[in-house]
């Protein structure tokens, strides 16, 4: 396994799912970020990880992208809202990852679907659906 100096690693953090089907978007969401950051020239992995149901788990992420030498991680809820999952339970998950890597930088961004950004997006995605 290489090992990566000082580079930051980004976990999109979803809530899972029964259907193997629901993590496709996830995926193809991860692929494209891994893209647009290399396009950049930034270093580090991009994962996927999630709360129930699917894997791997919040804290398998964290500890594979550590064993890759990442030394900062930010993760990303793809959530729509601030739901109990991410008031209450993601904050319990960093906090659990913290302990277990403390030499480890971990960020944890707001959800996603609290960004303007992302409703002008889905704005601009649902007048293109015949509105």
């Amino acid at each position: 396994m290489s090992t990566a100096i000082n580079t930051h690693g980004m976990i999109l953090f979803g809530h899972g799912a029964r259907d193997a089907r629901w993590k496709e978007p996830f995926t193809r969401l991860a692929a494209k970020l891994a893209a647009a950051r290399a396009s950049q020239g930034k270093a580090g992995p991009v994962d996927l990880a999630f709360l129930e149901l699917m894997t791997p788990s919040l804290p398998e992420a964290i500890a594979a992208q550590v064993a890759q030498g990442v030394t900062t991680i930010t993760v990303v809820p793809v959530f729509f809202g601030q739901g109990g999952h991410i008031r209450r339970d993601l904050p319990e998950l960093i906090a659990q990852c913290q302990t277990a890597h403390p030499s480890i930088k971990i960020e944890c961004a707001t959800a996603v679907g609290e960004d303007d950004g992302v409703l002008d997006a889905i704005v601009q995605y649902c007048l293109t659906q015949h509105a």
